[in-house]
């Protein structure tokens, strides 16, 4: 267990518990390439998801890490492979939106929030319009939609990034702080979903990293989500 999975280990547990939740239970879907896994591995703090490179993605099937004994994290394939693999992964990530346990008589599905994560080296949102429109939806709430962008050391081609520090200089911090209020634009006039503030980071570099972790609890929702 990485040093991160004690951060702000007593709000998670107080908001999880107040939910009803255990574990609380996170997916991450994004375009191929977007880097789930370069995120799982930036949480984790070690290499516990294989990446793959722009011509073979490794993530093929839905795959589950335990984060912590009350957060769980589930990978997916990234769409973007092709018509007929994109169909595939799109049915495996409805498929698991619709997995369900029972409690009292009441059936809830299993996944409690999904993550998006967008690439913020490309100005291609068509995948990410097509996944929320097509996929994640009419699946789940909305409410329960969050957006990271990720890769945020490769937003202006590599330039500008202070490897000394780990961290962008002051000229492409300012383009992220516009790039991520233009994402958060663009989803709700593709959408109509007004999405919380997307958070900017980049998982290769763990910069930034532990905002993802804020995003997740700080939208925790109030209540299990009831199929």
């Amino acid at each position: 267990m990485g040093a991160l999975a004690y951060y702000r280990r007593y709000d998670l547990e107080r908001r999880v518990t107040a939910m009803g939740a255990r574990p609380l239970d996170v997916m991450l879907i994004g375009g191929t390439g977007a880097g789930k896994s370069t995120t799982l591995n930036g949480l984790f703090q070690k290499g516990i998801a294989k990446v793959g490179d722009s011509y073979e993605p490794e993530t093929i099937a839905v795959s589950r890490y335990w984060f912590s004994r009350i957060l769980r994290l589930w990978d997916t394939p990234g769409l973007g492979d092709g018509v007929e693999r994109d169909k595939l992964h799109a049915r495996n990530i409805i498929d698991k939106l619709y997995s369900s346990f029972s409690r009292d008589g009441t059936k809830y599905g299993l996944i409690d929030l999904v993550l998006i994560v967008i690439d913020g080296s490309s100005r291609d949102m068509g995948t990410t319009y097509t996944l929320l429109n097509s996929v994640i939806l009419p699946n789940i709430d909305k409410s329960r939609v969050l957006v990271a962008v990720n890769q945020a050391d490769l937003a202006m081609s590599g330039h500008h990034w202070n490897d000394y520090v780990n961290a962008p200089d002051r000229e492409l911090a300012a383009f992220l702080s516009d790039k991520t209020e233009s994402i958060r634009r663009r989803v709700s006039e593709a959408t109509g979903v007004e999405i919380p503030y997307p958070v900017c980071y980049s998982g290769a570099k763990c910069w930034n990293i532990i905002k993802v972790l804020d995003l997740i609890i700080d939208h925790i929702p109030l209540h299990l989500r009831r199929l």
